[in-house]
């Protein structure tokens, strides 16, 4: 686990999205040092998270940079204005992984999150003994106090849809992942109640790839797509056998895009995907 004076995702974000304006600038470490007065050093931490940058600073460089896209200096100066702040997640510094934690930041400041599973439910709309029973089976086990922070932390990042400013969400979930049963078939059914639920939420959209469907684009992956304030902040999570990965580079963030329009066609409409997790809670009750 990274120290607890590490750079937070969203702090690492800001230091890249400097680093590829200067670059975009065709301006070296050297002149940019210069134009500031100050030696290479300072850029090179400044791009690399290991220095914090205020607002205003962001603000000179990006005047330096000469860089025409007003909404996007004004993203980057609202995280540097913002790195101070205290969060939530931050209680779990030390406890659990960084990338649980940098998730927890990305879906927070997240102006629309779109998810695609196809074993998994989206962790969003997990119950807690579904979340509960996903983990057990991590390898190498985690012990019951692993556990239980890593449920505790899952249910408090649900806050983002719960909270008194929902974010708009739209989850795709392959048929498959409504019929696994994790925990057995009582908490099965109990959390094809929550998704049916949350998707009477007007800033709920739940769409299910059936099997009929067939082939679809984006098999066995699993996506959280979080939209900044500016597209170009976009940032792509993926779950992984090593933990969460983390994409914003331009191109896979298009790409992705792409993938999600793509699964998206291939899914029922949401009254019908809303029917069908019903009818799916209904096979799970008889005997």
């Amino acid at each position: 686990m990274a120290p607890k004076n590490a750079p937070t995702g969203r702090q690492r974000r800001l230091a890249t999205e400097l680093r590829r304006l200067r670059e975009q600038a065709g301006i070296s470490i050297q002149d940019a040092a210069a134009m500031l007065g100050a030696d290479r050093t300072m850029i090179s931490n400044m791009e690399a998270g290991r220095t914090t940058v205020s607002a205003d600073r962001v603000r000179q460089l990006a005047t330096h940079y000469k860089c025409p896209d007003g909404e996007l200096v004004e993203a980057l100066a609202e995280i540097a204005a913002t790195r101070r702040v205290p969060t939530w997640w931050a209680e779990y510094r030390g406890k659990l992984p960084e990338s649980h934690l940098d998730v927890s930041e990305v879906e927070h400041h997240a102006v629309r999150i779109r998810t695609a599973q196809t074993i998994h439910l989206p962790g969003l709309l997990q119950t807690e003994d579904h979340a509960r029973a996903i983990f057990r089976l991590a390898v190498p086990q985690l012990s019951r106090l692993d556990v239980e922070l890593r449920v505790a932390h899952r249910m408090q990042r649900q806050d983002v849809l719960t909270g008194e400013n929902p974010t708009p969400y739209l989850g795709i979930i392959h048929e498959a992942a409504l019929r696994l049963g994790f925990g057995g078939w009582d908490v099965a059914r109990a959390q094809l109640k929550r998704l049916v639920e949350a998707s009477e939420q007007p800033h709920i959209t739940l769409l299910v790839i059936p099997f009929s469907a067939g082939e679809f684009h984006g098999a066995g992956q699993s996506v959280l797509y979080a939209e900044g304030p500016v597209q170009q902040l976009d940032t792509v999570q993926l779950d992984t056998a090593l933990g969460g990965h983390f994409i914003d580079a331009p191109i896979p963030l298009a790409n992705y895009r792409s993938l999600l329009d793509l699964m998206e066609a291939s899914a029922l409409p949401a009254d019908e995907s809303r029917d069908l997790i019903r009818s799916i809670a209904e096979e799970l009750g008889r005997p």
